[in-house]
């Protein structure tokens, strides 16, 4: 079972964090309780509350350290967090707006799941969802390869899969229930500065369950494989490494 760093993830908190605020902008309506699934080390609920003030928002996570850490600040008395498996939580009552952020990519079947929980959103109430779209890019591609080889290969099977969604397939979900939707992609050109930026991004998400299935020491020279590669594939610039990031956006509202 994959455990999560909330340090390591907050270590690019700005840009992992824009294309949550730009899932939010295109959120229309009032909504008066929100769920945010998936909200990790709370560090995103403030963008929620500042731009609804009134509204009561519940965190839901898988992750008892990234609840830990969102149960740190307990300032706002109409911010709950529970930890719990997106797969079978449950609302007690209809939601206004279900949100999540670069979650659903790790959840089995999350097309069930997602029509599952879309029972949950209030008549006029909305979905919205945001998922990386990024699995051909060179620092997955080279990810599943190297880790793919020997010595490697015999601790990572099962990891490998394709877990990016494009948006026709979010669109063609939620019209088949009969919502409006608004989907589309969008590309990101973050610019990361360190010796190693794109390993240090992509090992606090994307290659964290096969750095965790690694045993020591075979870890470790994965890690300089992997680094290695990146290097060549991310070229250092003067002012700093560029990493192309594509995102699937869909927002759907149930209008009866």
């Amino acid at each position: 079972m994959t455990t999560w760093d909330p340090n390591r993830y907050l270590q690019f908190a700005d840009d992992r964090s824009r294309p949550f605020i730009d899932l939010v902008a295109r959120v229309q309506g009032e909504p008066a309780t929100i769920v945010d699934l998936g909200c990790g080390p709370g560090h995103l609920t403030a963008v929620l509350r500042s731009r609804w003030p009134e509204a009561t928002i519940h965190g839901v996570d898988s992750s008892p350290d990234m609840i830990d850490r969102a149960n740190g600040d307990g300032a706002d008395d109409r911010v709950t967090y529970e930890l719990a498996d997106v797969t079978t939580w449950t609302a007690s009552e209809p939601v206004d707006l279900i949100i999540s952020n670069a979650l659903l990519q790790w959840v089995p079947d999350q097309l069930e799941v997602i029509r599952r929980l879309a029972a949950h959103v209030a008549p006029g109430g909305t979905f919205a969802l945001q998922v990386p779209c990024n699995y051909d890019a060179p620092s997955h591609r080279l990810l599943h390869e190297i880790s793919s080889q020997p010595p490697y290969g015999e601790h990572t099977a099962g990891l490998h899969d394709d877990r990016g969604t494009h948006p026709e397939t979010y669109l063609e979900l939620f019209t088949g229930l009969g919502w409006a939707v608004d989907a589309w992609e969008t590309t990101y050109l973050h610019v990361l500065q360190g010796d190693d930026p794109v390993f240090d991004w992509i090992s606090g998400t994307g290659a964290r369950p096969i750095l965790q299935a690694l045993p020591d020491g075979v870890r470790e020279e994965f890690v300089g494989a992997y680094k290695a590669a990146l290097r060549e594939a991310y070229p250092a610039q003067p002012w700093g490494t560029v990493l192309p990031f594509s995102r699937t956006f869909a927002v759907a509202r149930r209008e009866d």
